[in-house]
Formats: C-alpha cells, sequence, structure tokens
C-alpha cells in the first residue's frame, strides 16, 4: 500500500508555508507521498478573491514542479457541492485501492474536528497527521489520545494566503513568501490587485 497524505486547501494562493510543511512530512514521515487537494470555489460563498480553480490548480502545479513527491489531485473538481471530506475520501479510496490516504491538518482544525461529516468514519479508517499551529485551540482530549490521530513534529508557519492577497492590493512586496514560479504568475496575471 502506497502512502499518500492529503493536504486540503483553496490555495489562494499556494505559499511557501503549504511547502515547507508538505515537504517536511513526506521527508520525515513514512508517507510515500503528498498529494495537495485543491478544494473548488464554494458556490454558497460568493467569494472575489477567490480565483477560479484552473488558476489555483495552475499555481499548485508550478509550485511543485521540483517536488517529485508532491502530487496534485483535482478529485473535488468533479464532485458535487459543498464539499464534505469524507465523499472525496470514498471516491479516491474506490479509484486508487493499492493506496492508504492519510489527511494532514493544523491543529487549528482539529479542535473542530467533532463538526466535520461522518468525523468517526474519517478516523475509523484513516490516520491524520497534525502539524502544530501558533494559534492554540482546545483540543478535546479523545482526539489528543485517538491512535489514528498523530501529532508531528514539523516548522510552525503562520503564513496566511489572506495576509498575501492583502498585502499584494496594498502594493507590498510579498517575493519571500511565495515559490519564485508563483510570484511570477500572480505578477503576469494581475491577480489580487
Amino acid at each position: 500500500m502506497k502512502k499518500t497524505g492529503l493536504f486540503f486547501g483553496s490555495f489562494n494562493p499556494i505559499h511557501i508555508g503549504h511547502l515547507i510543511i508538505a515537504n517536511h512530512l513526506v521527508e520525515h514521515s513514512d508517507l510515500d507521498e503528498l498529494w495537495f487537494v485543491v478544494t473548488p470555489h464554494n458556490p454558497h460563498k460568493e467569494k472575489k478573491s477567490l480565483l477560479k480553480d484552473h488558476h489555483r490548480l495552475m499555481m499548485v502545479r508550478l509550485a511543485i514542479e521540483n517536488y517529485p513527491k508532491l502530487k496534485v489531485s483535482t478529485v473535488e473538481f468533479d464532485l458535487p457541492q459543498p464539499n464534505y471530506t469524507i465523499n472525496t475520501l470514498t471516491v479516491l479510496k474506490e479509484k486508487y485501492p493499492e493506496r492508504s490516504f492519510y489527511l494532514l491538518m493544523g491543529e487549528d482544525n482539529l479542535a473542530g474536528f467533532k463538526k466535520w461529516k461522518n468525523y468517526e468514519s474519517i478516523l475509523d479508517y484513516h490516520h491524520i497527521y497534525v502539524y502544530p499551529r501558533l494559534t492554540k485551540k482546545e483540543i478535546p482530549s479523545e482526539m489528543k489520545n485517538h491512535p489514528h490521530i498523530h501529532f508531528i513534529k514539523a516548522p510552525v508557519i503562520e503564513i496566511s494566503a489572506t495576509q498575501i492577497r492583502k498585502d499584494i492590493k496594498e502594493g507590498k512586496n510579498v517575493r519571500p513568501l511565495l515559490p519564485p514560479e508563483v510570484y511570477k504568475y500572480i505578477e503576469e496575471m494581475n491577480f489580487y490587485k
């Protein structure tokens, strides 16, 4: 079984924080690969700042081209909206029976994990790798001690895509926060201005 990590997000835009955590995980854990699962636009939330799916997908592709263990998945593009992780996992398991899927999430997301649709099923069949965040939220004790939840030592990265978009709009230099190919793409396309 190929162990495949799943990093869900809108990646609007993908930044070096995402890459640092993803790369750290495939290099320092038992995962064979890590897939960035680009979440499509949720039609119920009109977000002017959310770039079209194909642009966010293109930025992820550009960002990971020199990382052979990192891949991108468009599985959620073909699923009904809004997306629920449980449905995505079911589709992935059917499509790739030779792989076992592991979820990657920040500690802040784990705090609210019990609100997720069918979270018990996710935990029954999948492991979750939790990376540290500065923002400390109370994690329920049954989550802290669950045999399928693993707290990993990874660099604590607090870079916000929201802040990056705001800075671009205000004409600030965000070059150090983005992979060079992504920075170039955003500049050429005149995004977030």
